[in-house]
This record gives C-alpha cells, sequence and structure tokens, in this order.
C-alpha cells in the first residue's frame, strides 16, 4: 500500500531509532556532538573571557555561588543567559576578572589584592574541609586539572574543577591563588581563524612577596616572566585573618590535533564501557529466561487450557470449571479504590511518555552534556506536556469501571503525583535556602514551575480526561457476576505481600548496574551521557516488568484468585523498593556525605527517583497484565 503522506512508515521509524541507538552505543563520546549548535572560530590576540560558575563538593552536596567567598570581582557582575535547567541544578554562570587574549601567552599577572576578614577566613577554611572546587567555563568548556596517569596507562584523565585549597598535617589552611591556565586550540589549515579545544588549569598556593602596593599597577617580586609557579615552588599562602591575600594567573596557549567535535572526548571518556556491555548481557539474560517462561505459559500451558475448555464446551462435558477460566465471571470486577488505580495508571502513562521522548531527544544529541541544563529542561516541559496523556487514560480506564465522576479523577490525576513531589522538593529546598547554598531554587523560578503546572499542564490534564471520557467504553470480554465469588485459601508464595516483593526482583535487577553510573553522575559530579546503553536498558526494564507480571497474574488466576488490577500494579511497581534500598547501600558505601542537611537532600532526592519508578515501572506492568487478561478471557468460550 502507497504511503500517501510520504511521511515515515513504521518500519523506517523502526531503522532510524536502530540506527541511533547503534550510533550512541558504538561511537566516541564526543562524536554525538549537539546539533544546531555551531563552533566559535577565534583569531589571534580575539578577547576570551573565562566564566565561573558554581562551587561544587561530592561531601556536601550543596553548592554556592563563586562570589560567595571572597574572590576578585569584575567591577560589575552579570549573569549569563540561564535556562531552567540550569537554575534547578544550581548553575550561576557569571563574568569573572580572567581575560585572555587568543593565542597571547601571558606570564604571571595579578588580578587584585584581598584582605581576608573573620567572615572570609571561616568561609574558607570550611569550603577547603568539605572538599569544594571552583568551576569556570571557556567557550563552553568546563576547566579541568590534569591528573596524574596511573602506570601502563596511555589515557590522561582530568578532574572537573580545581579545589578551593587545602589542610596540611600542621591544621594551617592554604588557598589556591594562583592558577596556570593551559587553552588547547585547534588551527584552520586554510584561514587564520582556530577553535578552542581544551581547557586546563593547575591551582598553586604561593605567599607573594612585594614592596609598596599599588592598585592600580600591582606588582610583586614572585609574580614576574623569568618565575615559573608550580605546586609546592613557593611559600604557601595561609588562610588568616587579616592577612592579605594576593590573586594570580599565567595562561599558554597550545595548539593540538583535538578537532572541534570531538574536544568534549576528555569530560566523557570512559574505562567503563565493558561494564556496560556486562550489564546488557546480564539484562538480556534475565529477558530470555523470563520470555521462555512467558512463551511455555502462552504456547503451552495457555493453549491447552482454552482447547480443552473449548472441547468441554462443545462436548457439554463442563460439570466443573477449574483453573483461571473458574473465575471469568469476577475477573473484570471493578477493584477497590478503582479511582485511585486510575490516577497511577493515567500518571504512569505521562511519566512513560515523558522518559520516551526525552530518551529520543538524548540519542539524537540534543540532550548533551554541553548543553548545560538541557535535560532537565527537556524532562520538565516535556512532564507537562503529557499530562493530556494522563488525563485521556485515568478517565477511559475510569469510564470503563463505570464511574460517573470524572472531574473528579482529572483533579486527582493533576495534583496528585506532582503535589506529593512538590511537598517533598519544596521542604528540600528550605534546606537549602537554609544554608544558603545557590542549589536553593529562587522565587521567581518557583513561580515559573507553579505557571507550568497550573497554567498549562492541568488544563492538558482537562483536555485529555474530556477526550477520553467521550470516546466509548472499554467493553469486557466476558460478563461480571451480580455476587463476587469466594476465594479459596492461597498458599503462602501466592499471599499479596510475597508475590508482589518477588515480582521486583527481576526489573530492579535488570537495571542496577546501570543504576551505579547514573547516580554516579547525579551525586558524583560525573557526565552522564551513554543514553544508547540506557535506552537499550530502558527497553530491557519494560520487556521485564511486563513479562514478570503476566507470570505471576496468571499463577494468581489460576489459584482462583481474580484480585489482579492492584497486584499487577505492585508486582512491576515493587522495584522501587529495591531501588532505594540500592540507595541507602550507595549512600554509605560510594558516598563521604557527613553533613545532616546534605544526607537529608541525598534521600529526599532519591525517594522523588524511587516513587517516580514506582509509577512508571508500575504502569507498564498493569498494562501488560490488562492486555494478557483480556486476551485470554476473549480466547474461550463463556456460557
Amino acid at each position: 500500500m502507497a504511503n500517501p503522506g510520504g511521511g515515515l512508515r513504521p518500519r523506517h521509524l523502526l531503522i532510524f531509532v536502530a540506527a541511533a541507538v547503534l550510533c550512541a552505543v558504538s561511537s566516541p563520546a564526543g562524536a554525538f556532538y549537539l546539533p544546531g549548535v555551531a563552533p566559535r572560530d577565534f583569531q589571534k590576540d580575539d578577547e576570551l573571557q573565562v566564566k565561573v560558575n558554581k562551587l561544587s563538593s561530592i561531601k556536601t552536596q550543596l553548592p554556592y555561588d563563586y562570589y560567595f567567598l571572597d574572590y576578585c570581582k569584575p567591577e560589575a557582575i552579570k549573569n549569563s543567559a540561564e535556562n531552567l535547567g540550569e537554575v534547578l541544578r544550581g548553575d550561576r554562570i557569571e563574568n569573572s576578572v580572567y581575560n585572555f587574549k587568543m593565542r597571547r601567552d601571558e606570564s604571571c599577572k595579578i588580578v587584585c589584592r584581598k584582605k581576608l576578614s573573620q567572615e572570609a577566613v571561616k568561609n574558607f577554611k570550611e569550603k577547603i574541609d568539605d572538599e569544594y572546587r571552583v568551576n569556570m567555563i571557556l567557550d563552553n568548556l568546563p576547566v579541568v586539572v590534569p591528573r596524574q596517569t596511573r602506570e601502563g596507562s596511555q589515557t590522561p584523565s582530568f578532574e572537573h574543577g580545581y579545589r578551593v585549597g587545602y589542610k596540611l598535617k600542621d591544621d594551617k589552611y592554604y588557598i589556591n591563588n594562583h592558577l596556570s591556565f593551559k587553552v588547547l586550540y585547534h588551527e584552520d589549515q586554510t584561514s587564520p581563524d582556530a577553535r578552542i579545544v581544551g581547557f586546563h588549569v593547575i591551582p598553586s598556593s604561593i605567599k607573594h612577596e612585594y614592596g609598596a602596593w599599588d592598585d592600580a599597577n600591582p606588582t610583586a617580586q614572585t609574580c614576574n616572566a623569568n618565575i615559573k609557579i608550580t605546586p609546592g615552588s613557593h611559600t604557601p599562602q595561609e588562610v588568616a585573618p587579616d592577612a592579605y591575600v594576593v590573586f594570580s594567573y599565567d595562561v599558554t596557549f597550545e595548539a593540538s590535533d583535538i578537532i572541534w567535535a570531538s574536544r568534549w572526548d576528555v569530560y566523557l571518556l570512559s574505562s567503563d564501557s565493558q561494564i556496560h556491555w556486562f550489564s546488557i548481557v546480564n539484562s538480556l539474560m534475565i529477558v530470555l529466561f523470563l520470555s521462555g517462561m512467558v512463551a511455555m505459559i502462552m504456547m503451552r500451558t495457555l493453549y491447552k487450557d482454552i482447547a480443552n475448555y473449548n472441547q468441554l464446551d462443545n462436548q457439554d462435558e463442563a460439570q466443573e470449571e477449574t483453573g483461571w477460566k473458574l473465575v471469568h465471571g469476577d475477573v473484570f470486577r471493578p477493584p477497590v479504590h478503582s479511582g485511585l488505580l486510575c490516577v497511577y495508571v493515567g500518571t504512569g502513562v505521562q511519566f512513560f511518555g515523558m522518559t520516551l521522548v526525552t530518551m529520543m531527544f538524548a540519542l539524537l544529541g540534543f540532550l548533551s552534556p554541553a548543553n548545560r541544563g538541557g535535560l532537565m529542561t527537556a524532562m520538565v516541559l516535556l512532564w507537562v506536556f503529557m499530562g493530556v496523556l494522563a488525563g485521556y487514560t485515568s478517565s477511559r480506564l475510569y469510564k470503563m469501571f463505570k464511574g460517573t465522576e470524572w472531574k473528579k479523577i482529572t483533579l486527582k490525576t493533576a495534583f496528585m503525583f506532582p503535589g506529593i513531589i512538590f511537598a517533598v522538593f519544596f521542604f528540600l529546598n528550605a534546606l537549602i535556602w537554609g544554608e544558603k547554598s545557590s542549589g536553593a531554587v529562587p522565587f521567581g523560578t518557583m513561580f515559573a514551575l507553579f505557571l507550568l503546572w497550573f497554567g498549562i499542564s492541568v488544563p492538558l490534564v482537562f483536555v485529555g480526561s474530556f477526550l477520553g471520557f467521550k470516546q466509548p467504553a472499554i467493553e469486557d470480554p466476558v460478563k461480571t457476576n451480580k455476587i463476587p465469588r469466594q476465594i479459596p485459601e492461597q498458599a503462602w508464595y501466592l499471599q499479596p505481600a510475597f508475590a508482589i516483593l518477588a515480582g521486583g526482583i527481576l526489573p530492579f535487577g535488570a537495571v542496577f548496574i546501570e543504576l551505579f553510573f547514573i547516580l554516579t553522575s547525579i551525586w558524583l559530579n560525573q557526565f552522564y551521557y551513554i543514553f544508547g546503553f540506557l535506552f537499550i536498558v530502558f527497553i530491557i526494564l519494560i520487556v521485564t516488568c511486563a513479562e514478570i507480571t503476566i507470570v505471576l497474574c496468571y499463577f494468581q488466576l489460576c489459584s482462583e484468585d481474580y484480585h489482579w488490577w492492584w497486584r499487577a500494579y505492585l508486582t512491576a511497581g515493587s522495584s522501587a523498593l529495591y531501588l532505594f534500598a540500592y540507595a541507602i547501600f550507595y549512600f554509605f558505601n560510594k558516598l563521604e556525605i557527613t553533613k545532616l542537611v546534605s544526607g537529608i537532600l541525598y534521600f529526599g532526592y532519591m525517594l522523588i527517583i524511587s516513587y517516580a519508578f514506582f509509577v512508571l515501572t508500575g504502569t507498564i506492568g498493569f498494562y501488560a497484565c490488562f492486555w494478557f487478561v483480556r486476551k485470554i478471557y476473549a480466547s474461550v468460550k463463556i456460557d
């Protein structure tokens, strides 16, 4: 059949997605660069301005504005344009006093002199104790500090940002007040233009020696063209009250073979690709095991059951029904709290749509780490616009349960999940605010989030709900009896609590290795970019949730227990319990968080992530079971 619209056929779309996944998995880290971003060309002596970002620490997880510490300030501090994601992440990108000229090396240059007050000393010491790092940006590239390479390793490794200072065994604190920058550039052979492909820094602490100080023309004996400042080469600058600290820097430019499209490789370079493949293989083993069980149930047991039931009906020998057919008159009876189930299923569909579309954009490179805050912005906006799916699915399900108060269900769908998330988020934000951290979401951004929620999401949920309720009700394949059937006593392994908890193990097992990398990127300031692997794991998660729910649902119906609605949702959703348990394990084994507020933040955010995971996996399990139950009861003849 011709395709009159000339658009993509389903198979073309499938091939396109598969190609994107393959590219994202197999290509080098930086080869999938942000589409639509043009490289900037610089000629010799063009102005280069270093921008400063937040101070960050993996020990506290509380970002601070760069100028929270008493560093040299430009005449006017200007905030760069920020998107919603950057604000939510605590990024505060501002101008600085560090300005270079392209391909013009500078030996030691003094920036300013600061007299440390008691308050400044206290702040510096706290940040040194908590191992805070300073983050800077040049031409959208974060600054990195070269690490010592391990013996036998050919690949250089880098740390993100440089340390504020350090503390020695004498219990004295020293500040890194001299920065040795190195800017790597790639020359264009056909023009005088060059592109910046690397931004390195080596911080040092030096107590500058100088005579009479002149702010208009500062000079120091320890800061001139003949002296090379390196870590440990001079007397370090102690952090002490009323001490004068002179801040200085030098910069060198170095030609590099790195091309502009690959300049992010140094940030994204991962030696863990084998672990990711192990994760995929491990997850596929789980899927194959479950697929075998589902195939056995569907092909052997189920078709045999259906054939026997239909044969018995034909021969009028069905004196007494057994197994899952026995509960045909009750299997589509609406569950208790059916309205709440509709709300959670609708929310899960909204979350599923957001996750799927976000991953599509990420696979195509639109959400690369070069686009700071892009991932967070995309997720928030997609969540808002997917509200129409939440309203549609919750109202359709509600109409199938013969409910009439669709507006009440719509309101619950629009407010329940976002309301709970927002309440936890608001509490955590108040804690961050109390710590005077730049991670606290400002009032203006909070108002914008409210506007997105009430101004766009809620109306879209109502639109979807209205459209869903106008559709004809989903017809049950069999009639429901007026009087509920009594459920026989169940074996211990079929008890709801045990079956639900057992059902969550395999979906969690399919994703837990990839989960380690995701947690590392969130809490240890690493970049997560391997969306190809993540997409494959996401597909495996969907299949695993669906199959484990179908298997356990079949055993449940065979034991004449027809309360499958909530059980299906909770079976797959219980994997969120294991996710939170793993988060506790990760906290005590991988993180060095010691502050109470930081611990509360960690568990608060992991609670939000686990709750979202519960809604997502629960909905996948529910719809798999819903399809399965309708399929098998539509296949047998019922008198």
